[in-house]
């Protein structure tokens, strides 16, 4: 399956490129299996403290903030978007 994965702000700086294309073999995968592989990749993207999602991050599927779905569980499906949002602070 195919999934593509978006990256905005200084994860976009840390990835390189807005967008990857990534292949995978697993029928079952979920957000947090790519989540957790990104940062051995790319030393920027900084996702995960003790264990745990960040918070104030924002991971969407389809478009869809996947805490309104299951979560790190969420399972994904050939040709979803994953798009990876840092915290965002402004006034």
């Amino acid at each position: 399956m195919e999934i593509e994965l978006r990256f905005f702000a200084n994860f976009r700086e840390a990835v390189g490129q807005k967008t990857i294309q990534r292949e995978y073999d697993n029928d079952g995968l979920q957000a947090g299996d790519v989540l957790r592989q990104l940062p051995e990749e790319f030393p920027g993207m900084d996702l995960f403290e003790d264990g745990e999602l960040r918070e104030y991050l924002t991971i969407l599927r389809n478009g869809t903030d996947i805490t309104h779905l299951d979560g790190l569980e969420t399972t994904l499906a050939d040709g979803d978007e994953l798009s990876i949002f840092p915290p965002v602070a402004g006034g």
